[in-house]
């Protein structure tokens, strides 16, 4: 189970403030300095940034997952971020994003970036998994969903 490893309640964030990507992910990196402390933040920032002017996270419909490459972080780290009113992303289809999910990976870790992402969008592919989400009421609600979807792609 790789996203179970990847992402903990203490990553979630169940009520997000941010109107906009810079204001998530200043929001949603904070988060994530939270979980490893050792994570350098403006070095994280420029990463996420660096990796979203190549080509916008925010790949389907309410759903971004912003990605970038950290020396900081110590293996693969992730948050999840639900918005219930939406953020101005620049979204491939140019509606705002409910629920993020955002990754920081050592540059040593590029398989396991991989796996994270190709099981994440697995999930992602079921729409009733990201109406669950959104209909979740505690950290802890949310963790669990994720992982009880991901052993249904685990086979």
């Amino acid at each position: 189970m790789v996203l179970a490893h990847i992402f903990s309640p203490k990553s979630i964030c169940l009520n997000l403030e941010s109107a906009d990507k810079d204001e998530l992910f200043e929001e949603m990196v904070q988060t994530l300095v939270t979980v490893q402390p050792g994570i350098n933040r403006e070095k994280a920032l420029a990463a996420l940034h660096e990796r979203e002017s190549k080509m916008s996270t925010g790949i389907m419909h309410d759903i971004a997952v912003p990605h970038g490459n950290c020396e900081s972080v110590r293996g693969v780290v992730g948050a999840i971020g639900i918005s219930r009113a939406g953020i101005a992303y620049d979204a491939l289809d140019k509606q705002p994003v409910h629920l993020v999910f955002m990754m920081l990976c050592n540059p040593s870790e590029t398989e396991r970036h991989l796996e994270v992402l190709r099981d994440l969008a697995s999930i992602l592919q079921n729409p009733s998994f990201v109406k669950a989400v959104m209909e979740q009421r505690s950290e802890q609600d949310v963790y669990n969903l994720l992982c009880e979807y991901e052993a249904s792609i685990a086979g």
